[in-house]
């Protein structure tokens, strides 16, 4: 399978694929992120979906999948630096503010800010029409977290702040999509990457929140290891569809289409966990759909 990704890299067979790919990842993203919500706290699913997924990752990259190179493992430890980042601000975002205000501000600021970065670090540029795509599709999201700003009655204190730190998470998504991209393209081998960075990546949730693992109720970890293995499994195809859009196709095309993901969230509340959606939701949401359609076919 390497031999051929690497085969189609870069010819339009890759770039449909790389699309394919990156609206898989936006799907997905939602599906995690309801996963998360629920039954248990956001944080110690989290915990629990990592230590799954380092232990499904573990004899992959052992037995599976060709070891690094000594480059390779700083290229892996700058990632699990980089996503610690990420990880340390998204909890910052969301201890003070709303969930339904701050996320559509993170996810509406990491396009912005990765096809600036993808502009500088890999040369790639967005013509006219389709910043123009960028520029709805950023605006729209901005629209939903202002549209839920202003149905929220607690928490406003706070709020403030937390915008702050969402727009310092997307901008930390955003770095980790560019430099992940760079991760999976400098490996020769890009399952390598995505196995060992998985078992990296596994180790920061579980030691930050280990003391709350060991103390859930016994009634309780069952239906918490079936959350786990799930969400890892989730995790897995999500993130490893967005890195092999970015190692196919341009980094910036992949990050617009992924966060459409804003739109598959929507549903997955409306379908799975009885969230209303209204008119105005779905002004925005068609608005996501079509800035990213525009990115898209305007190449």
């Amino acid at each position: 399978m390497t031999d051929w990704l690497n085969a189609i890299t870069g010819t339009p067979e890759g770039a449909r694929l790389a699309t394919i790919l990156a609206i898989a990842a936006a799907f997905l993203h939602a599906v995690f992120g309801a996963l998360q919500k629920g039954r248990f706290d956001p944080w110690l699913s989290r915990a629990a979906i990592d230590s799954a997924y380092g232990l499904i990752a573990l004899p992959i990259a052992l037995f599976l999948v060709p070891w690094p190179e000594p480059v390779h493992w700083l290229i892996l430890l700058g990632a699990v630096v980089i996503h610690i980042i990420y990880k340390t601000l998204q909890a910052m975002t969301y201890q003070r503010g709303a969930y339904t205000v701050v996320y559509p501000v993170v996810r509406g600021s990491a396009p912005l800010f990765a096809v600036i970065f993808a502009g500088v670090v890999f040369g790639e540029h967005f013509n006219a029409v389709q910043w123009l795509g960028v520029a709805i599709l950023v605006l729209a999201i901005f629209g939903l977290a202002g549209f839920n700003y202003r149905r929220i009655t607690v928490g406003r204190d706070t709020l403030l702040p937390a915008l702050g730190f969402a727009m310092l998470t997307g901008a930390s998504v955003a770095l980790y999509t560019t430099y992940d991209a760079y991760g999976v393209r400098a490996t020769p081998n890009p399952f390598t990457f995505l196995a060992w960075f998985f078992f990296l990546d596994s180790l920061y949730m579980p030691i930050l929140q280990w003391r709350r693992l060991v103390s859930v109720p016994t009634d309780l970890r069952g239906p918490l290891a079936r959350r786990a293995v799930i969400g890892a499994l989730v995790a897995f195809a999500s993130f490893g569809s967005i890195l092999m859009a970015t190692r196919l196709d341009d980094v910036g095309r992949a990050a617009v289409l992924r966060e459409t993901s804003t739109v598959f969230a929507a549903l997955v509340g409306w379908l799975m966990l009885g969230e209303r959606v209204g008119p105005v939701r779905v002004v925005l949401m068609a608005l996501i759909a079509l800035g990213a359609v525009i990115v898209e076919f305007a190449a």
